[in-house]
């Protein structure tokens, strides 16, 4: 294929892994006000856990049909990423900005260090994640609403909104993944302010003016400007992104397993 036909190609994946990822962690955090708004389900981190067990269930899924190859994470490594993780994940459902940069170095480092595709990182940690926030969960929303989730009083519309919740998460956590895969430290930090715009604005229309006020409005236009200005001017001959399309790939001969991973990602 002619390089310009390879760099279109890329482009567009990278266009449509964005998307995926703004779709499904917008689309969660909706679902998720209406659910604790509409129905009083404040369980936040029981929650979370309920969305890694769905998504382990999509792992075993994807390894029955080849998507997910045999791979070694030590367990050393998986512990910590667990609570690096999960503290980052659950501050998520407060606020979309808690994408930050370590979490993402974090992850990276990980999937270059041991050739992990986002499938197979994915299906070493989401069922860690799922068992220690499903132990953890609802004690810590008990000692921060005073609540117990066995006592809720649930009912089919709130399952609804539960299940649709757990079905969005599996969306939200593999894409997140891929986007780790593909974009810059600065790229994850843009996408975690543009998620966070997009959830302010439709919040507004769903749920009325709470939260939005001149302060968040100006932060908005700022926001919007740094991400133009970014665009612009890491397309520019030897801006960043473009220099990390274009590095070669012939001087990094032991990191073919890394290559076949990429190339995974590339087909979601």
């Amino acid at each position: 294929m002619a390089p310009a036909g390879k760099a279109n190609e890329r482009a567009a994946a990278d266009a449509a892994a964005w998307m995926f990822n703004v779709v499904t962690s917008v689309g969660i955090i909706i679902v998720n006000k209406a659910l604790m708004a509409a129905y009083g389900f404040s369980f936040a981190t029981t929650l979370t856990g309920l969305h890694f067990a769905t998504t382990t269930l999509m792992t075993v899924v994807l390894r029955c049909l080849g998507y997910i190859q045999t791979s070694h994470l030590p367990f050393r490594e998986l512990l910590k990423f667990v609570i690096f993780a999960n503290f980052s994940i659950v501050g998520m459902n407060v606020s979309l900005m808690w994408n930050s940069v370590g979490f993402y170095q974090y992850v990276h480092f990980l999937q270059r260090k041991y050739s992990l595709s986002s499938f197979n990182l994915l299906g070493h940690t989401a069922p860690a994640q799922a068992a220690s926030l499903l132990l953890l969960g609802p004690f810590l929303d008990y000692w921060l609403t005073n609540k117990r989730v066995d006592s809720y009083n649930y009912n089919i519309e709130s399952m609804m909104f539960i299940i649709l919740s757990c079905t969005i998460a599996v969306g939200t956590n593999l894409s997140q993944f891929i986007c780790i895969g593909r974009f810059t430290a600065v790229s994850f930090q843009v996408l975690g302010h543009m998620k966070t715009i997009l959830v302010l604005i439709m919040g507004f229309f769903f749920f009325g003016k709470e939260g939005l006020n001149l302060h968040v409005v100006l932060g908005m236009v700022i926001a919007v400007v740094g991400m133009i200005w970014y665009g612009n001017a890491s397309s520019k001959p030897g801006g960043k992104e473009r220099r990390s399309h274009s590095l070669p790939t012939t001087r990094q001969p032991k990191q073919s397993g890394l290559s076949e991973s990429t190339e995974l990602d590339g087909k979601v």
